[in-house]
């Protein structure tokens, strides 16, 4: 079976967590996508769906499911999304795909936030994937001297621009042996907009798909 054989297995398996009649939050990135066409053939029983991305936005218009602001919902039931690495708590690094930020706005309202992976994603310590921190520009050099007194190597993602109009650091090398509080204290940092850890609103449930099938992790 394929990386995007599995992939697409556990997108499928998180439409069991869509509640008829609800708004769903929708992720960005290729696991996604796969969970974005499968909602399409149930887009009739849904009121909607939230964008974590622009480029999810675009994919969900072209199926014909309504799209909602973020600032038009009171509450949304279930968020679905990848993740770069996931770690045995679910906690996470996301921003492979630079939509961290408005991925974190989602998540937060979200009662329940369900990640979709397949099981090469699944790490015993986070930190092999670099970690992706959005940065006002002109905090670049500021923030990435930071970066490096945390024991990182950032390096900015050439050619790129996140949907706020922000750049991206990827930072290589850092100890994330406490990913709840380094996540803390990279927020903290100024001119950091957020960093790819998701540790104080990690994962509810992960639906892992490996060769044998799909495995939930987390409450079920």
């Amino acid at each position: 079976m394929t990386q995007d054989e599995l992939k697409q297995q556990a997108a499928l398996r998180a439409l069991d967590y869509v509640i008829d009649g609800e708004i769903v939050g929708v992720g960005t990135g290729s696991t996604a996508n796969y969970f974005i066409d499968g909602l399409a053939t149930m887009k009739d029983r849904i009121a909607g769906a939230v964008a974590s991305s622009e480029a999810s936005a675009r994919r969900l218009s072209s199926h014909g499911i309504r799209l909602l602001d973020m600032n038009e919902v009171e509450s949304l039931p279930v968020y679905v999304d990848g993740a770069d690495e996931i770690d045995a708590s679910l906690s996470m690094i996301k921003g492979g795909g630079g939509a961290q930020t408005r991925e974190k706005i989602v998540a937060a309202v979200a009662r329940t936030f369900v990640c979709i992976c397949d099981a090469s994603k699944k790490v015993e310590r986070l930190g092999r994937f670099p970690l992706p921190v959005e940065v006002i520009p002109m905090a670049r050099a500021q923030v990435s001297r930071e970066l490096i007194r945390l024991g990182g190597r950032p390096i900015p993602r050439e050619g790129f621009v996140t949907d706020n109009g922000n750049l991206i650091l990827d930072v290589h090398g850092l100890d994330i042996s406490d990913p709840t509080g380094l996540e803390i204290t990279i927020d903290g940092i100024v001119g950091v907009v957020t960093s790819g850890l998701f540790a104080k609103r990690g994962a509810d449930i992960l639906l892992l798909a490996t060769p044998e099938g799909v495995v939930t992790y987390g409450r079920t």
